[in-house]
Formats: structure tokens, sequence, C-alpha cells
């Protein structure tokens, strides 16, 4: 017996330019043609209608950070910017570095995130990390090669040590490269020569040496065009890396402060031409309450908020004819996806059925239509592209600023252990 479809998208024109109708059931993509009967039906006509991206890099807070973010206002967040699956980096209090911090993490998820998640585990020299592959971490890291905020620097022989045990398991580590200097910390400049571009260039090739096992690496938002082309794996940058530069903030403006730091402009727009190598655009979604980061330079943490930010931004840019949107979809949905092992969303039978729908009209970004708890953007007047509807597992999720709660799915790691 035939599935009953959940939702029919009706007129939907697809990337080839066909239009068609889109049958979901069960949370998949069942039919590709003329719509099926169903009750449930949305017309796309003059929509842009892409698969949802998965935002590969976030930090949702929550316990004694939940003043920053937490699961609940991080996930809506996630959704109202088009995105349907988040992977929670373990730099949290505690860190996710035993089996039974990341089962804490999980239930807290399942019970409070409104979309679906997938979460990484920590690498120090002491985690146990075979462990945590079969507890279901989805990778290993963020792994930080240089201290940031919340997370501590792990030292090089231990992280040879343990690339070669995930490698082992063939698990993903995923870099966060940089050499922090002495150089005071005081304003954006001083930030950006004590976590400088070639620090960052001479980290990736520290990795790289240290790498004699051949361990599958993915660095995390990578900010110079010299980094990039140094680097090995795969390679993940931010829209605040590729949209903000030095030149935007006052030198003493601790609301620009992140690592690694923004650079000048002419690094910025050598950024984007690399824009064929980058594999993956995340965010880096890092908040702070307007408290914290409106201390003194040197006392304000490091990070900014961004998820519900990611997609609208590029798509802004796509409209405007600047980047295609075909390469959009492929570094925010399906690399992400063929990367970490989830299912693909798209418009063929079989895909994951997560859609964002789009009227095609930007507009500038205010601090109070966003969602996150941190209440502050950097990308304040910037144009974007925010969808109008969000589907996720077959199921409207996000419509026209309201949200209907579903049971978020786990992505666990291939080395769960039931």
């Amino acid at each position: 017996m035939d599935t009953l479809p959940s939702l029919v998208l009706r007129n939907v024109t697809l990337p080839s330019g066909r239009v068609a109708d889109i049958t979901l059931a069960v949370g998949g993509v069942t039919h590709v043609g003329a719509g099926q009967c169903t009750a449930d039906y949305l017309d796309c006509t003059g929509l842009l209608v892409l698969p949802a991206a998965i935002d590969m890099h976030v930090h949702m807070r929550g316990g004694n950070q939940s003043a920053k973010e937490d699961w609940k206002s991080g996930s809506m967040s996630a959704l109202a910017g088009g995105v349907t699956v988040v992977v929670d980096q373990p730099n949290t209090v505690p860190p996710i570095n035993t089996a039974k911090h990341l089962g804490d993490r999980v239930i807290d998820a399942q019970t409070h995130s409104w979309c679906n998640f997938a979460i990484n585990s920590s690498v120090t020299a002491h985690t146990h990390l075979e462990e945590m592959w079969r507890a279901g971490a989805m990778a290993f890291g963020e792994t930080f090669f240089a201290p940031s905020s919340y997370g501590d620097a792990i030292g090089d022989a231990a992280l040879s040590r343990a690339m070669g045990r995930i490698h082992a398991v063939d698990g993903l580590l995923t870099i966060h490269a940089e050499e922090v200097s002495d150089t005071p910390d005081t304003g954006m400049i001083s930030h950006d020569h004590s976590r400088s571009p070639e620090g960052e260039l001479q980290a990736v090739k520290a990795v790289r040496r240290l790498n004699k096992a051949g361990c599958r690496l993915h660095f995390c938002h990578l900010s110079t065009k010299r980094s990039i082309d140094a680097a090995s794996g795969t390679v993940e940058v931010t829209p605040h890396h590729l949209f903000l530069s030095l030149e935007d903030f006052e030198d003493n403006d601790p609301f620009g402060k992140v690592n690694p730091p923004l650079r000048n402009e002419k690094e910025r727009k050598h950024l984007w031409e690399r824009w064929d190598r980058i594999d993956i655009i995340a965010s880096d979604h890092a908040p702070h309450t307007r408290a914290e980061k409106a201390q003194d330079f040197s006392c304000a943490p490091s990070g900014i908020p961004g998820v519900e930010t990611l997609l609208p931004l590029l798509l802004a840019r796509v409209i405007d004819g600047k980047i295609p949107l075909q390469s959009v979809i492929e570094k925010t949905s399906s690399k992400p996806a063929e990367l970490l092992g989830i299912p693909c969303a798209g418009f063929s039978v079989g895909d994951r059925a997560d859609f964002a729908l789009y009227r095609r009209i930007p507009t500038p970004i205010t601090t109070e239509m966003l969602h996150s708890k941190c209440g502050w953007t950097p990308f304040e007047g910037h144009f974007a592209l925010f969808p109008t509807t969000v589907i996720m597992g077959g199921k409207v999720v996000y419509q026209d600023g309201e949200f209907f709660k579903e049971d978020p799915h786990w992505f666990s790691g291939k080395g769960l252990t039931p």
C-alpha cells in the first residue's frame, strides 16, 4: 500500500528549469512530477525553492551559558534562516569529552531543539576518542590548535596521536588552525596581529605535517586566501569573513572581535577569489550577550552570532548575480551532508524532505527580526533573503514568522553502538 503524502509542493522550479510538483511523505521526497492527492499543499509559483541548509559549525551554549543562547532559541534562529540541521561544537560548559557528557547533550537537544542536530566530540590529550565515536559523536572537534573561547589548545604530540586514532575509526577531524602571539589584545587591529594571517597559514601547514596517519581533515573558518591554498581535506569559510572586514568597525569595537579575526578589506576580497575552492560555508554561530561584548576590548569574549543570517546573506548575493545559486546549495547543503554522512536534502526521490521557500526580495537585516537570545548582529543593514516557509521532514516548521514544533532528529556519527 502506498504511503499517503504529508505535503505536496506544487509548481516548483527545479534547478534544471523544469517546473514540477514534489510529493513529500515519511520525511522524504517520494515523487517528482504531477502532484499526488493530498489535503496539504503549498503553491510555489514564483518562489525560490531550495534544499534546506546544514550549518556544520554552531555553538548552541545552554546550561550556565543560557543567557547567551540555548537549544530552543538557537534552533529557532536556525529554522528562521533556512537551516534544518546544526552541528554543535564540543567546547561547551562542561566540554563534550566523555560519553556521559555527550549523552546529556543529546538529551538536552532532543528535549529543547526545534531543528535536527548532530554533536561533535572534544579532542584533548585525555579524551577517550573511541568511546566518543561509539557514543555517536558526529565528528571530532572543533579541535583547537590555538586557544579560543572555552577551548584550550592541544599540543603537537597529542594532536598527532589523536589523528592516528581518529583515522583508525574513519572519523573526521575538524581543526581550528591559528597561532597566537604575545601582541597586546587591545583593539581590532592588534587582535588581527595577535592571530595573524601568517600565523593561520603556519598552523595549517603544521597540522598537515602532524597528520602522518592520513586522517580526514576539515579546516574550520579559514580567513585568508593563502590558508585556503595551503589546506588539505575540506575547507570551511564563514559569512563574517566573507562579508565583514576590519574597516567596518572602530578599532576599539568589541562587537567585531572573533577568532580568527576579521581581516582587512583587501584580504576579505581575496577570500572571494577562492570561492570555488571553498567546500563549506558555515556560521561559527558563537553568541555572547550584549553586556559581555560591551566590555573593554581586551576583556570581551570572541565570537559573533550567525546561524540565522548564514544562508540569507549568500542568497542576496545570488539575487544580485554575484555568485551561482547551485554553488550556494552545494556549500550549505549537499557538501555538508556528504561530508557528515547525513542524507541529502533535494529534489530527487529518496532525498530528505527539508526545504526553504523564498520570495526573491532581499531585505535589510535588523536585530529585531532575528531570534537569537544574544540580541545583536554584526550584519545590521546588510541585505539578505530570508525564507517565508521552512519544511523539515516533510512538515512545515516555520511560516511567515510562526514556528511549528516537530520532533528533532539526532544525526549520530556512524560509529554509534546501539
